[in-house]
């Protein structure tokens, strides 16, 4: 049994999360995944769908260890990053509406407009509802910075490179949803699991599609 960080997510995001592995996954393959990151209780036993702070972050990180020992460091990279993708699609951009990167106003804003107000957005999601520390800056004029000073994904991992391919995929996704449809290029700079003092993702500005 992983010790516990004593960190947490909302229920309500571990659940997103979950069911978002079980549409790609399948019923079978998320209960082989529950079991390798050893927490079984989950089985037909989602966390609840409430804001109260109750899914560890080591468990968090026991499933993203499971499905790279699972599917293999490519398969899951892979899978961990479509999870990461369907979880803002299916319920965290409901809480993008709520921080207003959803509404008309912000709509019609230009693009660069949209990325300086809805990146921030998405972090003080994560601050207000959770215990990830997040935070974003500029760097230069064609990237921004996306920091994790606590990480939920890599709690007591050691790797030997960044790992963190769940929160990739849902900036991407995130970056998709605030700039209206267009993708861009995420990349994980550093990584607390491989040493570094944080994790840090680079979003560069201009959208690939």
């Amino acid at each position: 049994m992983a010790e516990k960080s004593g960190y947490y997510y909302p229920n309500k995001f571990a659940l997103i999360f979950i069911l978002a592995m079980e549409e790609i996954m399948g019923k079978n393959g998320l209960n082989a995944i529950l079991n390798l990151a050893g927490l079984p209780e989950l089985i037909d036993n989602y966390p609840p769908d409430n804001l109260e702070k109750g899914f560890d972050f080591a468990d968090f990180t026991a499933l993203n260890v499971a499905l790279e020992e699972m599917y293999g460091p490519r398969g899951g990279r892979g899978l961990a990053l479509r999870a990461g993708r369907a979880t803002f699609a299916h319920g965290l951009r409901a809480f993008g509406a709520l921080a207003g990167v959803g509404d008309l106003a912000f709509k019609v804003l230009p693009l660069n407009a949209k990325l300086k107000i809805g990146v921030p957005a998405m972090a003080n999601i994560f601050s207000q509802f959770s215990d990830q520390i997040s935070n974003v800056y500029e760097e230069g004029n064609d990237r921004i910075i996306y920091t994790l000073e606590r990480c939920p994904m890599c709690w007591n991992r050691k790797a030997d490179k960044p790992v963190c391919y769940v929160g990739q995929g849902l900036l991407q996704e995130g970056l998709r949803w605030v700039s209206g449809g267009h993708e861009f290029k995420v990349d994980m700079d550093t990584c607390i699991a491989k040493g570094d003092e944080m994790g840090r993702y680079i979003i560069y500005k201009d959208p690939i599609s």
